[in-house]
Order: structure tokens, then sequence, then C-alpha cells
């Protein structure tokens, strides 16, 4: 390792469980780099996923003017970047605007993925994320050493804050959940359709659960998604939390459950980073997008991943109504959960 770089920045603009992937990455920079001023630019609604991390300086958002503004917006940015004088730039998910930003901004070091506008960086790594032979978050720290720097910690990393904690224990107890009692938290719902494992699977499940467990039942969705699952809500008297959550809010209710069960989505990393036992359910064969890139990396995580034989998986545009998600019974995920809550 024979550069001292003093300011350095991250860039990660995708999604939630993306930018979860990516703190041991920060960790290991500033393992490395004790006195340097380490920042991340992020997405407005990831931006709890970083702040309240110890091994950040700064967290930079690119909102939702700059993508509207188009390349008056990625200017201005820019400029503004520029000012803060950054020594390097790591892009750990290519983009055309990522790059055109970290060069714009005149960083002398811009590490990243030939992909995109990958050309605009000085350090161009072969990009074969989509072969996906190993972790995601092994992909991050890829770029660490191909700068040479010591990995000494893969451990991910998510902040709870006490008010975030607070509120969730007031919520809980109004809900009629006291503060020793255990509680199962499912998540039925997820970005796109070929990763929801189906409605009436879930329903099935809780049913089974609550035959030789008597624990309460939490659902929990994004704001944006809340309109999921409304069948499973009121045909099986769970606790309606879809919704109703921020991001670290659903760190803390997380900290207190007993299992988490949830289609592939960013909340499983969430979950896993806290240590809860978590069950994640996969479809899709494509190397890419498979459990051996995005599984979750707690020490009490399991998976289910369907298979429906297709040689070809054509993922979001499947022409088999997701055939491989179906193929995953509630009796399976039953089983899984049983063990899970048998260990704690």
């Amino acid at each position: 390792m024979n550069n001292q770089f003093k300011r350095i920045l991250i860039v990660r603009t995708d999604r939630l469980g993306d930018v979860i992937l990516s703190t041991p990455v920060i960790k290991n920079l500033r393992l490395a780099y004790p006195k340097a001023h380490i920042a991340f630019i992020c997405r407005p609604y990831t931006k709890d996923v970083l702040l309240g991390n110890p091994y950040l300086d700064e967290v930079i958002v690119c909102d939702k003017q700059i993508r509207e503004k188009g390349l008056w917006g990625i200017l201005r940015f820019a400029a503004a970047l520029k000012t803060k004088k950054f020594d390097l730039a790591i892009v750990l998910h290519p983009t055309d605007r990522a790059h055109l930003i970290v060069f714009l901004a005149g960083i002398p070091r811009r590490v990243g993925w030939i992909k995109k506008m990958g050309w605009l960086l000085t350090d161009r790594i072969p990009h074969r994320k989509q072969e996906g032979k190993k972790h995601e978050l092994e992909y991050n720290l890829d770029i660490l050493r191909y700068l040479n720097i010591p990995v000494e910690d893969k451990k991910i990393y998510f902040p709870v804050s006490s008010q975030a904690q607070t509120g969730v224990d007031e919520r809980l107890n109004q809900a009629g959940i006291a503060k020793n009692t255990r509680f199962i938290v499912i998540h039925p719902s997820a970005s796109c359709p070929s990763k929801r494992w189906p409605e009436n699977y879930f329903s099935e499940l809780v049913k089974i659960l609550k035959a030789k467990v008597d624990l309460p039942m939490i659902a929990v969705t994004s704001k944006e998604e809340s309109g999921f699952a409304d069948r499973l809500v009121k045909e099986n008297e769970i606790i309606d939390f879809r919704g109703k959550l921020n991001i670290p809010e659903l760190g803390a209710l997380f900290k207190r459950a007993a299992l988490f069960i949830s289609n592939d989505s960013g909340p499983v990393h969430i979950a896993a980073s806290l240590n809860v036992p978590v069950i994640s359910i996969f479809g899709r064969k494509d190397p890419g997008l498979s459990p051996l890139r995005w599984m979750p990396q707690g020490k009490s995580s399991v998976y289910l991943h369907g298979d429906a034989g297709c040689l070809v998986c054509l993922a979001h545009n499947c022409q088999k109504g997701f055939l491989c998600l179906q193929n995953i019974t509630p009796e399976q995920v039953a089983e899984k959960a049983f063990l899970l809550l048998a260990k704690t």
C-alpha cells in the first residue's frame, strides 16, 4: 500500500441492500487510513444506512434534482464536489452518472469497473459480477484488493439509534407486545415480481407457524410497497406495520425479533447485519442474481432457492409465472423456521 490518500470518496447510488453490503469497504478504508476524510455518495433513500456509521466522516446525497436536471445538474453537483478536493474516488456500482461526476470533479485517482462510461476512470477493473461467482460483498472488497489495501474485516454494519429503538419499543408496546416477548417479522414484498414469493404461500406459511408456535407475527414493507399482502394480514391476524417504519426503525424492530422471513430484498441484509435469524427466499437462475451473490451474511441466516429447470433464466421477463418461486413450498420454509427458532 504505497499511496497515502487523505480524502477518499466512495460512490454507490443503487439500492438499499447494495449499500449495506458496501459497508465493509468503509471500515477497511478507515483501518488503512485512520486520519483520512472518508465520504460516501448515495441516493436519498439509502442515506440512513450510512448516517451514524462511525467510520464515515460525511454522507453526500445525490438527490432527485441532479437526475432530473440532466447534464446541468451533474455539472453543478460535480463543481460542488470539486471544492472538497478528494484524491481518491471508488465507484462501487458503475453508472454513467457516477463516472461522469467523479471525472468532472477532477478527482485524480478514480477506481471502478469497466462498464458504462468506465473509460472515464483512471483504474479500470474487468466487470464480471454478472457471472455471480462470489458474493457482492467480495466484489466490493475486490476494489480494495486491487489498490493493495488490506481487507481485515468483512462484517456488514447497520447503525440503530437510541431514538429509533425508543420509537419502535413504543409502537410494539401499543401493539400489545411486551419488552421481552419474542416475535416473527415477515416481509412479503420485493422490488420486482421475480423476487416475490406468492402471497398465498406466505399465508399458508403463517398458518403452519401459528399451529406450532405461539409467537406474534408482524408484517413489514416499505411505504411504496404498503399495498402488498392485504389478504395475508387480514386473514391471519398479523400485526400490520406495512409502510409504517422508516429504515432506522426497521433495524430497531429486527433487533428485537426472534426471526425474519423475507423475499430476496434489502431488509434481509439489515437483519443479517444485526445477527437476527433470517430466512431469505430466492427464485431466478441467472448467476448474477443468485444466492451465491446475494444471500444474507449473518451467522444465523439461511436461504431457499427454487428451481424450475430453466436452461436460461429470463428473470423479470419470465414466461413461466416465476415457477421457481412457486416450487418453494410453505412447508419447506416452515421447516427452516422451526429449526432457527429452536436455536434462539
